[in-house]
């Protein structure tokens, strides 16, 4: 049996839980792939899945996905809703390349980092904060949902 590692005294708080993070994460891969062949849905997978950090524009409150009239499920969301989601968490610049490439909640939980930072034509600055702070909170928080439905 494998003892979790404790982080270092000297990290910093944010190095701390993303350490923590990266443990959990690969200790629940190890749990999902034993369970996969009894399970009924399979998970997908995702680039090293790391806990929520507020950041500047990162705002990463999870109850923003039940305000403001949206669906509970970004799966529901229209493009017009994703545009809002994006505008409502301090990016109406970029809220805009989401409606050129019309980007519906679908299609959202879909993209991978490179989607954002390359095919949405922004800023890279913004397009990080947007994919680490946003679009893969939303990911691993529908996934989760999913594979506990299951």
């Amino acid at each position: 049996m494998l003892l979790p590692r404790l982080p270092s005294a000297t990290a910093s708080p944010k190095h701390q839980l993303l350490e923590a993070a990266a443990e959990d994460s690969s200790s629940n891969s190890r749990h999902s792939v034993s369970e996969v062949g009894a399970a009924s849905c399979l998970l997908t997978p995702s680039a090293s899945p790391v806990e929520m950090v507020p950041e500047e524009n990162g705002s990463t409150d999870r109850h923003r996905l039940e305000e403001n009239g949206k669906p509970l499920d970004p799966t529901e969301w229209s493009i017009a809703d994703v545009v809002n989601y994006f505008k409502e968490a301090g990016f109406p610049d970029q809220a805009k390349a989401f409606e050129d490439q019309e980007i519906d909640g679908k299609s959202l939980l879909l993209m991978k980092r490179n989607d954002v930072l390359t095919g949405l034509e922004i800023k890279l600055g913004p397009a990080l904060k947007i994919y680490e702070y946003h679009i893969k909170v939303l990911q691993l928080h529908h996934f989760n949902n999913e594979a506990t439905s299951c």
